[in-house]
């Protein structure tokens, strides 16, 4: 049997081994059932895209310059690299995804199979489209770029009168009732301290 690799697909720089037996990249949309209340049908609202989902199925067997096992490892250095403790985004090269616009993925998953009297090794990987996600920075209104630290800085932003912010800057005292809270709860402290258990 004459066995020449496919090199149809490249994920992370490096080509897939192997003869590629089929790739589907499957898209969905998302859509949520809504409960209307004595009604037979459930109406249906469209909310967006699903992620796609992209399979590939290789078949590893041994070649002139390395055995289906080597080749196996290479696929999963792929997917977990050393030391590697999460998915990171990777590229991905296919004329299968590049029609569905689709050049980043996370790579879900990886499991082989072999089998009895056959001499390859079937291997399927599993990926997930990748869309990072743009978060966009918007300015506070008010104060604009002053520092809160400076004083006055918090209430010249809450909306309080000029004539308002002196006062509070006056030395006002401390309230009756204040004095009145803390020294009965420092007598009971000590009523408390003095108890023999």
């Amino acid at each position: 049997m004459i066995y020449v690799e496919d090199q149809l697909v490249k994920v992370n720089g490096v080509v897939l081994p192997g003869l590629v037996k089929s790739i589907e990249v499957k898209e969905s949309a998302k859509i949520d059932e809504q409960e209307v209340e004595g009604s037979a049908t459930k109406p249906k609202q469209a909310t967006g895209y699903e992620d796609a989902k992209i399979t590939v199925e290789l078949i590893l067997d041994d070649t002139p310059t390395r055995t289906k096992y080597q080749a196996l490892e290479t696929v999963r250095a792929i997917f977990r690299k050393p030391g590697q403790t999460v998915p990171q985004p990777i590229p991905i090269v296919s004329e299968d995804t590049a029609k569905h616009g689709i050049d980043k993925v996370l790579f879900k998953g990886f499991s082989h199979k072999a089998e009895a009297k056959k001499e390859q090794i079937t291997v399927s990987l599993e990926f997930w489209e990748y869309i990072p996600q743009t978060i966009k920075a918007t300015k506070a209104s008010g104060s604009g770029g002053k520092s809160s630290g400076s004083s006055g800085g918090g209430a010249a932003s809450s909306g309080l009168s000029e004539e308002y912010k002196s006062y509070l800057a006056t030395d006002r005292g401390v309230s009756p009732a204040s004095d009145a809270v803390t020294a009965s709860g420092s007598a009971g402290l000590q009523k408390v301290a003095a108890m023999p258990f």
